[in-house]
């Protein structure tokens, strides 16, 4: 790996542990209406990452069509809002563990989308990496009781995942990661509360105590801010192919930090889980073989790719 694709797989997995925190955050926010928290923390980070946005952003989103805008809508409302809303709605009927198992997929569905929708084959060495990552998550989280609304909505996480990745791809190089981190953040706070107000009518907001306003603040300013940065940055460093894998760190993450709020705890389960994991991200990413001689960089290989899915 040169400089920049490592640079940005440490991006992509600072982002994904930071995710992965994120779902012990979820833990104390079990009565706090969805709607109205998910508009504070996608609010919240957008207020924030606006003086972050560079200069020229007004020009470059003027410069999107309306099918880029489209896309965006759909990232947000997708691979955000939706994401969060099937994760909350498996747990109703499935224990935490079934949507985890679901979304540590998301690398193999990955490594086998985008090569499609760019005409060219899956490249093994991403594929199998994939396969060690979602085995190494399964055996992280195990699998728990569900019936088909569990199995249902965990599906439709594994998608929210998924798209959060692939539908950012061709909005990515005209915005850069800042930009596009503050417009789909403004996009999902606004989905957010078009969602409350429909769903919970004046009770879809309220003030949180203060275990709920922690949670908040730690899901918009670390997770959101800094984890939606560093995931577009290392995506466009590495390819989306590449940084998905780094989603496997999610569960371990959040296998690791549960046990700070007492609502979990690592085994030798995890550990083994854990490892298979790290193995699959290695062998996926290139980080456990060097490059070879007069071999092209990684990261050369990926703008390739991020072109020809901009015309989609």
């Amino acid at each position: 790996m040169n400089a920049t694709t490592t640079r940005g797989a440490l991006l992509a997995a600072l982002a994904c542990v930071l995710v992965g925190g994120s779902f012990t955050a979820n833990s104390l926010l079990g009565d706090y209406p969805y709607a109205g928290g998910q508009f504070l923390r996608y609010g919240l980070a957008f207020l924030l990452l606006l003086p972050l946005a560079g200069p020229g952003a007004t020009t470059r989103l003027r410069a999107l069509g309306p099918g880029r805008w489209v896309r965006l809508a759909l990232l947000a409302a997708v691979g955000m809002v939706g994401f969060n809303l099937a994760v909350l709605a498996a747990e109703r009927t499935a224990e935490p563990a079934v949507p985890g198992v679901f979304v540590g997929c998301a690398p193999v569905v990955v490594a086998v989308l985008v090569p499609l929708l760019e005409g060219r084959r899956p490249q093994r060495a991403v594929l199998y990496g994939a396969l060690f990552v979602a085995v190494g998550a399964f055996t992280v989280q195990g699998w728990g009781r569900t019936d088909g609304a569990g199995i249902a909505f965990s599906v439709c996480a594994l998608v929210g995942e998924v798209g959060f990745a692939v539908l950012a791809v061709p909005v990515l190089r005209p915005l850069g990661p800042r930009l596009l981190s503050t417009v789909v953040c403004g996009v999902a706070a606004a989905e957010s509360a078009v969602a409350g107000v429909l769903a919970d009518g004046s009770g879809w907001l309220r003030r949180p105590d203060a275990v709920e306003a922690g949670a908040l603040l730690w899901q918009a300013v670390v997770v959101t801010v800094v984890g939606f940065v560093c995931w577009y940055m290392g995506m466009q460093r590495i390819g989306a192919e590449r940084a998905t894998l780094f989603s496997g760190l999610i569960p371990v993450a959040a296998a690791c930090t549960a046990p700070l709020v007492g609502t979990g705890s690592y085994g030798a389960a995890q550990a083994v889980g854990s490892a298979l994991v790290f193995a699959g991200v290695a062998a996926g990413s290139g980080a456990a073989l060097p490059l070879r001689r007069g071999r092209r960089p990684a990261a050369r290989r990926q703008r390739a790719p991020e072109r020809s899915l901009e015309k989609l």
